[in-house]
């Protein structure tokens, strides 16, 4: 808001007006400016925390946020007209924030003098969990608000990591914290019975003010899943989360009513072509059915519009949808790709089978499988399936075992973590991926390169066999 009065002062410099009468005259146009563009900027994906910090990159996201907040600005101009700006003073403006979100972002994200600001950790442990923690350092787009200053070895376990991240356990965890400025401990070990484990010098950390955090906790804080190979039921009992109350489910119901209704009406000029589209292409049948599997277990029929040819399962088995599908149509690869396919869903959402944001419902055949191999897959269904969700936002597409447990640990972050303001901050993103063609694949780099136990992957895999290779 502030780059807003700076541009009305620059445009209106001539004018012999007080500034307290410029700035009631302009704080409408102010207030609406800000939140419009705050709104763009997190629909490009400029507040996710794993996105590049690279000029390319802000440009890239920056200069479209700033066009479609022009463009939105118009439009408001048009329905509201006491706002108008003027071409000149929004034009400052725009000029402005592009240049003072360039270097601002280039200063504080870029600039290696600004390391002091990073908090500092100490890993308790030095086998697999703390490998995967010591490659996340390695790159700073991933952790970019903390420091992990070292390991400490945990009696009996095997060291994974080099010795030279490996700090000398010569003194107490509170002497190390103290010696080495940190402010949490992460403790990366699965082994915590018996005399090793440190449970006294862990309180005494805490008692100091020092955070003390599951390795499972750290990654759910930091890259918003829950992992499945450190998760223990003793976690998913204890732990917060997993609301189901009577207000929480209400607003979510009338928040889904609301928004289903006028996504309704806005897109259906686009339902409209599509379904002409379909019918010139293809012919009929326009939508595609299918049964799913809702929350609480209990199947419904969602609604799709026809996006692969007919008959695409004429053997009869069930097939998992890939990339680059054989079976979809010319036109099936354009409204995937834009998430057309899903405005029919629209109607599962009022008649109260589905959400708008949820985890995104599965086939019967497929989530038996799931769920007599994979553990916790069922949690997925103690809320209503949605048309977008955590997991498509936040992972590629995916057609193998892996990828669905992957994304059932996005899944398991949005059941015990879901609100009104993670909806949002879902659906802004879900316009993101829709408007750059694609989720950022590099955020996932580190998480592929994980395998899972093979009593998980293999036995699902040997039921899949039996299917196509698609």
């Amino acid at each position: 808001m502030s780059i807003f009065f700076v541009g009305a002062g620059i445009r209106f410099l001539y004018l012999d007006t007080p500034f307290t009468e410029l700035l009631s005259s302009q704080l409408p146009g102010a207030i609406t400016f800000t939140f419009i563009m705050i709104g763009c900027m997190a629909a490009m994906g400029m507040y996710q925390l794993d996105s590049k910090l690279d000029l390319e990159s802000t440009l890239l996201r920056l200069m479209p946020s700033l066009a479609l907040g022009f463009a939105i600005m118009t439009l408001i101009f048009y329905l509201f007209p006491d706002l108008y700006l003027g071409r000149g003073l929004l034009a400052i403006v725009i000029l402005l924030a592009l240049l003072l979100i360039l270097i601002t972002r280039m200063v504080f994200f870029r600039w290696p003098g600004l390391e002091v600001f990073r908090s500092r950790a100490i890993v308790l442990g030095t086998g697999s969990g703390a490998v995967e923690l010591l490659n996340l350092t390695e790159d700073s787009s991933i952790l970019r608000n903390l420091n992990i200053v070292g390991f400490v070895p945990f009696y009996g376990e095997d060291r994974r990591v080099p010795a030279s991240v490996v700090l000398p356990k010569q003194s107490s965890l509170a002497s190390l914290v103290n010696q080495y400025d940190a402010s949490e401990i992460i403790i990366a070990t699965q082994e915590r019975r018996g005399g090793g484990f440190p449970i006294q010098e862990l309180l005494e950390c805490k008692m100091h003010g020092v955070k003390v955090t599951d390795v499972a906790t750290f990654f759910e804080r930091e890259r918003g899943y829950i992992r499945m190979d450190s998760l223990y039921p003793s976690w998913l009992v204890f732990g917060g989360g997993f609301d189901q109350s009577f207000f929480r489910t209400t607003v979510k119901r009338m928040f889904d009513l609301f928004a289903s209704l006028l996504i309704l009406l806005v897109s259906l000029p686009v339902i409209l072509l599509t379904i002409v589209l379909i019918l010139i292409e293809d012919g009929r049948p326009i939508f595609y059915r299918q049964e799913r599997v809702g929350k609480g277990g209990k199947t419904f029929m969602v609604i799709k519009f026809r996006s692969m040819r007919n008959n695409a399962e004429k053997e009869g088995l069930p097939q998992w949808a890939a990339t680059n599908d054989p079976r979809i149509t010319r036109l099936g690869k354009i409204i995937r790709k834009l998430r057309i396919d899903e405005l029919p869903q629209i109607i599962n959402v009022l008649k109260g089978e589905m959400s708008l944001v949820g985890p995104r419902p599965e086939r019967p055949y497929f989530v038996d499988m799931l769920t007599a191999k994979v553990p916790y897959y069922n949690v997925r269904h103690s809320v209503k399936p949605g048309i977008t969700g955590w997991a498509q936002v936040r992972y590629p597409y995916g057609s193998s075992v892996e990828d669905a447990i992957e994304k059932l640990q996005y899944d398991l972050y949005y059941v015990k973590n879901h609100s009104l303001f993670l909806d949002l901050i879902i659906l802004i993103d879900t316009v993101s991926v829709v408007l750059l063609g694609k989720a950022q694949e590099s955020r996932f780099t580190h998480v592929n390169a994980r395998k899972y136990p093979h009593h998980i992957s293999d036995s699902v895999e040997l039921e899949l066999s039996k299917l196509s290779p698609i």
